[in-house]
C-alpha cells in the first residue's frame, strides 16, 4: 500500500510539475513576453499594393462626399435666369424670342379652344398650359437629355485626358483630343473650354464656367480639380482616374436605383394615364354626356379642379419614387 501510495504522489507530482512547467514557467520567466516582441518585430507590413488601393478608395470616399455636397449646395441655389437656362437646354434663343413664342402659342391654344366652344374659362386655362407650361417643360426636358448624355460621355472623356497627360501631352492638348472625337454635348463644352481659354482666360477658369452651361456636380468638380492644379500642382493624373472611377460608379448607381424603382414608375404611369383614357373612350362612345364638362361653366370648373388634383397626385407620385444618392 506504501508502494502504491508513493506512486500515486510522484504521478501526481510529476503531472502538476509538468503542467506548471508548460503555463506558468513562461510567464514567469518572461518568454512569453520574449515570444511576443519577436512576433511583432517579425510581423510582415502590408503591401504596397494594398496600402495603395487603400489610399485610393479613400480618396474615392472624399470625391463621393464632395460630390454630395456639391448637389447639397445646388438644391440650395437661387433661381436660374431664362437666358442661362436656354443655354444649359442647349438653344441659342434669345429670352424674347422664347416669349415670343410662348405668347403665339397661348394664343393659338386660347383661339382654337374658343372657336371650338370650349368656353372662356377653358380656352383661358388652355392658354396658359400652352404659353406658360408647356415651354418651361420642353427647357426642362431638353435640360436633363442634355446633362444625361453629357455625363454617359464624361467618364470616357476623363480617362482619354488621364491617359495623355501619363503619355506626356499638356492638359491643353489632352482637351483639344477630347473636343475633337467625343459626341455632343461633351464637343461643344469643351470647345467653349479651348476657345475661352485660347482668348486669353486662365484655364482652370475656363474649366470652372463649365458648370454654368453644364449644372451637374461632376462638371462643377472637374472644373474645381482642374483649377485648383493649375494653382498649388499637384498629381492631376490620379485626381481625374478618381473621378473617373467615382463617375462610373455613380452610373452603376443610378441604374441600380432605376431598375428597382420601374414597378412604382409603372404604377405611377397607370394611375395617371387611366383618367384621360376613360374620357376618351367615354367622348368615342356617347360624346353628348361628357361634353357637359366643356359646354357648362360647372363642368368647366370640375374639369379644371380635375386637372389641378391629377397634377398634384402626379407630383407627388414623382417625388416618392425620385430618389437621391
Amino acid at each position: 500500500m506504501k508502494l502504491q501510495a508513493l506512486a500515486l504522489a510522484f504521478l501526481a507530482a510529476a503531472a502538476i510539475g509538468g503542467i506548471a512547467w508548460v503555463f506558468i514557467y513562461p510567464l514567469l520567466s518572461g518568454e512569453k513576453k520574449a515570444e511576443g516582441r519577436r512576433a511583432s518585430v517579425a510581423k510582415p507590413e502590408p503591401s504596397a499594393k494594398r496600402q495603395t488601393e487603400r489610399n485610393q478608395r479613400s480618396r474615392r470616399e472624399q470625391v463621393e462626399g464632395t460630390l454630395k455636397d456639391l448637389e447639397a449646395r445646388r438644391a440650395k441655389e437661387r433661381k436660374v435666369p431664362l437666358n442661362i437656362r436656354l443655354t444649359q437646354a442647349g438653344l441659342d434663343w434669345s429670352p424674347r424670342k422664347f416669349f415670343v413664342i410662348s405668347g403665339i402659342l397661348a394664343a393659338v391654344c386660347f383661339v382654337g379652344g374658343t372657336v371650338g366652344g370650349g368656353g372662356l374659362l377653358g380656352s383661358a386655362g388652355l392658354a396658359f398650359a400652352a404659353g406658360f407650361g408647356l415651354p418651361r417643360w420642353a427647357l426642362s426636358f431638353l435640360k436633363k437629355r442634355r446633362e444625361k448624355a453629357f455625363l454617359k460621355a464624361l467618364p470616357d472623356a476623363v480617362d482619354v485626358i488621364v491617359r495623355g497627360i501619363k503619355a506626356g501631352l499638356p492638359l491643353f492638348e489632352s482637351l483639344k483630343v477630347v473636343a475633337a472625337d467625343s459626341p455632343e454635348p461633351l464637343r461643344s463644352e469643351f470647345l467653349a473650354i479651348i476657345e475661352t481659354q485660347a482668348i486669353g482666360m486662365p484655364l482652370g477658369e475656363a474649366c470652372a464656367r463649365l458648370f454654368d452651361r453644364m449644372p451637374v456636380p461632376e462638371a462643377n468638380f472637374f472644373g474645381i480639380v482642374i483649377s485648383i492644379q493649375q494653382k498649388s500642382g499637384g498629381n492631376l493624373s490620379e485626381a481625374l482616374g478618381n473621378l473617373s472611377k467615382v463617375l462610373r460608379d455613380r452610373k452603376k448607381m443610378a441604374e441600380k436605383i432605376q431598375a428597382m424603382s420601374m414597378e412604382a414608375k409603372a404604377s405611377a404611369g397607370i394611375i395617371g394615364s387611366l383618367p384621360p383614357i376613360v374620357m376618351l373612350l367615354v367622348y368615342l362612345s356617347t360624346p353628348d354626356y361628357i361634353s357637359l364638362l366643356w359646354t357648362s361653366p360647372t363642368g368647366q370648373l370640375m374639369l379644371v379642379g380635375c386637372v389641378v388634383w391629377m397634377s398634384v397626385g402626379i407630383m407627388v407620385m414623382k417625388k416618392m419614387i425620385n430618389f437621391d444618392f
